[in-house]
């Protein structure tokens, strides 16, 4: 009898798992098809990307596809900057927020929208980690949307056409990383 309980717990167990996988695996093919796969950014390399950005306190940090928020999370603690991540994956936007619950963090925000239908006008320093395709998309939307000096950091991709804002470049493997201060010209 309890051979047979374990048994049942246990296949159960495997149900239930291969059920949130399955979730899980369709929400990744979702995002991917939405513009950009889920693809995290190690520690180390947020460290370095988040330390060139050179972030001031109460800043508006925006993060445009932000996963499961560890860029943003890593910006709002290591520099007080007011984190907004926005992402279409309401598996990694529940797990961003969760995070922030369980760090009891009160200045950072995770929503799952479009980015194309959120506002970036406030924006201080807009983090993306984007396919090219989906950066060039947004080229417009910056050009509408962001104030004169706004930091954009495009980690692993150029932002096509923002030649003339460069100023700053890592080289880093597998991925550089882009900084652009955005300046319209008027």
């Amino acid at each position: 009898m309890l051979a047979t309980i374990i048994y049942i717990l246990a296949l159960m167990t495997e149900i239930g798992f291969l059920i949130f996988f399955s979730v899980f695996v369709v929400f990744l093919i979702y995002s991917s098809l939405k513009g950009s796969p889920f693809v995290p950014t190690n520690s180390k390399e947020i460290d370095d990307i988040l330390k060139g950005a050179s972030l001031k306190h109460n800043q508006n940090f925006y993060e445009l596809g932000c996963g499961e928020g560890r860029v943003t999370i890593r910006a709002v603690t290591k520099y007080q900057v007011k984190g907004y991540g926005i992402d279409v994956n309401p598996i990694l936007i529940r797990w961003a927020n969760f995070k922030v619950f369980l760090k009891k963090m009160d200045n950072v925000e995770f929503c799952r929208k479009n980015i194309f239908d959120v506002s970036l006008e406030k924006a201080d320093v807009i983090y993306l980690f984007l396919m090219p395709a989906l950066i060039s998309k947004l080229v417009p939307k910056f050009k509408k949307e962001l104030r004169k000096k706004t930091l954009i950091i495009s980690h692993g991709f150029k932002v096509k056409g923002f030649g003339p804002y460069l100023v700053k470049f890592l080289d880093r493997r597998p991925f550089p990383t882009y900084y652009y201060i955005f300046r319209p010209k008027i």
